[in-house]
């Protein structure tokens, strides 16, 4: 790695844990809580302003707004599992729905690093202290320690 380059983690696509967090001592397993959030699903491919860059959605994607007012996309593909509609919200609808309690992997890093995101042209900057999360999907994301105290329960084991 060059001097001052940062590291980099690309998101695989995948199903499974990426090799290089499971390995690493300090990572540690958690538990996304119960939470309500927005959500709306874009009809065109368009681009969504995260706390950590700049992330591409495609057409039926979810564009997400957390409880602190945060924004991230998830693909249609793989909301279902993450996300339950909140009646009146009918699935696959606009409106509100809550998270499930989704079992990740994350390490706190120590210095700056950068996410490339499965879609291998949308990247994430994280910054030293943040969460570097793995959620077991195939794709990857940067938390901030705020975020990551309100949003996630940390768990003894797999």
């Amino acid at each position: 790695m060059n001097p001052g380059a940062q590291r980099q983690f690309r998101s695989t696509g995948q199903r499974g844990y990426l090799t290089l967090i499971s390995d690493d001592p300090r990572r540690i397993f958690a538990r996304k809580l119960e939470r309500e959030i927005d959500v709306r699903f874009t009809p065109i491919e368009c681009t969504v302003q995260t706390s950590e860059g700049l992330v591409h959605a495609a057409p039926g994607d979810a564009i997400i707004t957390g409880t602190a007012g945060e924004h991230w996309r998830v693909s249609r593909a793989r909301f279902a599992e993450k996300y339950r509609p909140v009646p009146p919200t009918v699935a696959g609808e606009s409106g509100r729905y809550i998270s499930l309690p989704n079992r990740i992997m994350a390490v706190s890093m120590r210095e700056p690093f950068e996410v490339l995101l499965a879609d291998g042209v949308s990247r994430l900057t994280g910054r030293a202290g943040e969460w570097l999360v793995d959620y077991g999907d195939g794709s990857l994301g940067i938390v901030s320690e705020a975020i990551f105290a309100t949003t996630y329960e940390i768990i003894d084991g797999p």
